[in-house]
């Protein structure tokens, strides 16, 4: 439910404690209280009676554990956060509700009556709230190449954050991820610029639940030299924009309510005071009209020194930070930017206009009409409904490596399942899974991927370490990898491999004699090289989250894998960093993915620099017929198009071909998992070289972005290959 579509008992409870008549007369209603008029005309009335130490408080985020309801009010914060794994006792949706409610309380106890925002970490669903649906980290979410259920993972994971109070979450990360030695490669939907823009659906999704969402991390984060976490983005500004701007004008386009600047450094200059990048490009350039917000601390980096000063204070704010994120000692961060405003040091126009953009988002949050925790939506949090879209992203994440025929598993088959990860949530869901790095064992609710083989197939057998199997199996699974982790804790020195357990469990499953089949659970590719040879099969499960069933639908044939590699799979551990074009071989190329139809025993490396078919290269025809699923999800001045073509022949097609006409004055700009192209009206779509052809049953989906001149409407017939198919 929208945050400003609030229930009537919300908004009667809203009404009596502010102490507001429950039907005043327009004569008594302030502008900036009055609903009916523009939110432009709200904020100016605003901001015309509010005072210096009003102004500087808005700029402010303190964090729930070191600032409490009393210092809300004292201070005038303008937000208040809980950093991963900070959270009330006990973890319930209600008690978070609770203190959501008392934190506004505070705020609304101040003068001008100005809610509060309230930050979280919702980056994979609500993932600090116990019992809310945890959906796959990102890498994963890259790997669906598929931006409708993207956007929808947004509207849930939005409708569990409204539930238990909040009305901010600082996702998505929209970094492109450049080295997988880097800790935080799994928040990245992928390497290429591309991919990761077609996934800033998300963004329309967390905010049309009224969630206000934060694209991040602004700018670079995911191209620091040797991926080191903070570290220094040795690019020029050419580079920059071409590879890491682009899914920020994507997420800007979609209207996202805040960027958050990143801890990294470009050129050696820190971003937290990079002026440049941050007035000058993203707001003048890209015309970002929200609010900036700097990470946990950030500010307290610039001289390189520990202790925030009232010169870092001042350089940040008048670089272009809107909003300082400030976990500890609030109090002399708020007195050290009064006495830079008093003083002249920051601008009086700088803190105006960052409270014009704040304030902005209150208003359109309807945050003024309906402050309170709405918590209708309590019950719907981890719902079955929403696992369920949960459990089709995981199904659509699962990417299959190697397959020699073995997969998939017959439900009646006698399987052997091993692992350290094969009945463990935590490791199924990695970092920033009820606390910041996340941890091991019965962390979150939900179905474990041993749980999921269980349900579905008539003889399974466990054990952890691999013991006590023989020869009896029609097949073994081991399911391993990476433990939890978060930024920082996660970079690594060296792509990692796997560890001496999971290879002592590989071991015992080899020496029975039976297939093979290993599931990686992991938040990046792993150096599997030298294993590869003695496994019959390897799937990429990526962080599945909550839903480890969706990963026994793919191996045991409820679902063939559609899942591509969001990243390249390096040969070794000494081609880091590796990317799609970069002359290198890799094992498996970026948007590598087999299906049922195709099998893969010894995989010959491949560049993904191979040339895809020409759109004029003859389509081979349709024996039978197809069927095209067509949608949109529009903004301003664009849309993205989502497109699914099934092959319902019995023939398969080895390259294909779907064109239509627009109705209308629309645009192709951009595009993903096919080449788009455009000649007046009519549009042409062919396969990459890793979806050129389309088995008999199969779906592919593609997607592109596209300019309109106000009216969208849908093309009225398409065909493949010359052939009508069916929408």
């Amino acid at each position: 439910m929208p945050r400003i579509v609030r229930t009537v008992a919300g908004t009667l409870a809203a009404v009596l404690l502010t102490g507001l008549a429950a039907s005043p007369s327009a004569a008594d209603v302030l502008p900036y209280l009055d609903p009916s008029l523009p939110v432009a005309d709200r904020v100016t009335d605003l901001l015309g009676r509010m005072t210096p130490d009003d102004k500087t408080g808005q700029l402010v985020q303190g964090e729930r554990a070191t600032a409490g309801p009393a210092d809300v009010t004292s201070l005038r914060l303008g937000s208040v956060l809980s950093g991963g794994g900070s959270a009330p006792t006990p973890n319930t949706p209600a008690a978070w509700a609770d203190m959501y409610d008392s934190y506004q309380r505070a705020a609304l106890a101040t003068p001008l009556k100005i809610p509060m925002l309230y930050g979280i970490d919702a980056v994979h669903g609500n993932n600090n709230v116990a019992g809310a649906t945890i959906f796959p980290h990102n890498v994963g979410l890259g790997a669906t190449r598929d931006p409708a259920l993207v956007q929808r993972v947004g509207q849930i994971t939005a409708q569990e954050v409204t539930a238990a109070g909040q009305d901010w979450t600082f996702a998505p990360c929209v970094c492109v991820a450049r080295d997988d030695r880097w800790g935080r490669t799994y928040e990245s939907f992928g390497e290429t610029p591309e991919l990761v823009s077609s996934m800033t659906t998300i963004v329309t999704g967390l905010q049309d639940e009224g969630v206000l969402a934060t694209a991040k991390h602004y700018l670079g984060d995911g191209g620091t030299t040797n991926g080191v976490d903070q570290g220094d983005t040795q690019l020029t500004e050419a580079q920059l924009r071409a590879i890491h701007l682009p899914p920020f004008r994507a997420a800007v386009e979609r209207g996202a309510g805040s960027i958050m600047i990143s801890f990294n450094s470009v050129g050696g200059q820190k971003m937290t005071a990079n002026r440049h990048l941050i007035i000058d490009v993203l707001k003048g350039e890209l015309g970002f009209t929200g609010f900036t917000v700097s990470d946990w601390a950030a500010v307290d980096q610039l001289d390189g020194r520990p202790g925030f000063t009232a010169a870092e204070v001042a350089d940040a704010v008048n670089a272009g930070l809107d909003m300082l994120m400030v976990p500890e000692d609030v109090s002399r961060f708020v007195g050290y930017l009064r006495a830079g405003v008093q003083s002249g040091q920051i601008p009086m126009s700088r803190v105006d206009d960052a409270n014009r953009r704040i304030l902005t988002k209150k208003f359109e949050l309807g945050l003024f009409e309906h402050p309170y925790a709405d918590r209708s939506g309590i019950a719907q949090i981890g719902s079955a409904e929403h696992r369920a879209v949960a459990r089709q992203a995981v199904r659509e994440s699962q990417v299959l490596l190697k397959n020699d025929g073995i997969l998939p598993l017959a439900p009646s088959a006698k399987i052997f399942v091993a692992g350290k990860s094969a009945d463990d949530l935590g490791n199924q869901s990695g970092g920033w899974t009820m606390s910041w790095q996340g941890a091991s064992g019965a962390t979150i609710s939900g179905t474990s991927i041993l749980a999921g083989l269980r349900a579905a197939a008539s003889s399974v057998t466990y054990s952890r370490d691999g013991s006590g199997i023989d020869g009896s199996y029609t097949a073994a699974i081991a399911v391993v990898g990476e433990t939890p982790y978060a930024e920082g804790k996660g970079d690594r020195s060296t792509l990692p491999g796997l560890d001496a357990d999971d290879r002592a469990v590989l071991s015992r499953l080899r020496a029975a004699g039976v297939p093979v089949i290993t599931v990686l659970v992991s938040g990046r590719p792993l150096d599997v090289a030298a294993d590869l040879p003695g496994w019959n099969a390897l799937l990429a499960a990526w962080l599945p989250g909550s839903e480890g069933a969706g990963v026994a639908d793919v191996l045991l044939g409820a679902y063939a894998p559609t899942g591509k590699l969001p990243v390249t799979w390096p040969q070794s551990a000494g081609q880091e960093p590796i990317n799609d074009g970069d002359g290198k071989t890799p094992l498996f190329p970026y948007g590598h993915g087999l299906t049922f139809t195709t099998n893969d025993p010894d995989p010959t490396p491949s560049t993904s620099t191979t040339p895809s078919p020409s759109p004029s290269t003859s389509p081979s025809p349709v024996p039978a017929g197809c069927r095209v699923a067509y949608s949109t999800s529009d903004w301003s001045t664009g849309f993205t198009g989502t497109v699914g073509v099934t092959n319902t022949g019995a023939t398969a097609i080895p390259s294909w071909k779907l064109t239509w006409t627009w109705p209308a004055a629309q645009t192709v700009t951009q595009s993903w998992s096919a080449r788009v192209t455009q000649s007046g009206a009519t549009v042409t779509a062919v396969g990459e070289t890793w979806n050129a052809g389309l088995a008999p049953g199969a779906t592919l989906s593609f997607g592109f972005n596209a300019t309109h001149s106000g009216a969208n409407p849908r093309p009225a017939a398409f065909a493949l290959n010359g052939t009508p198919c069916t929408t």
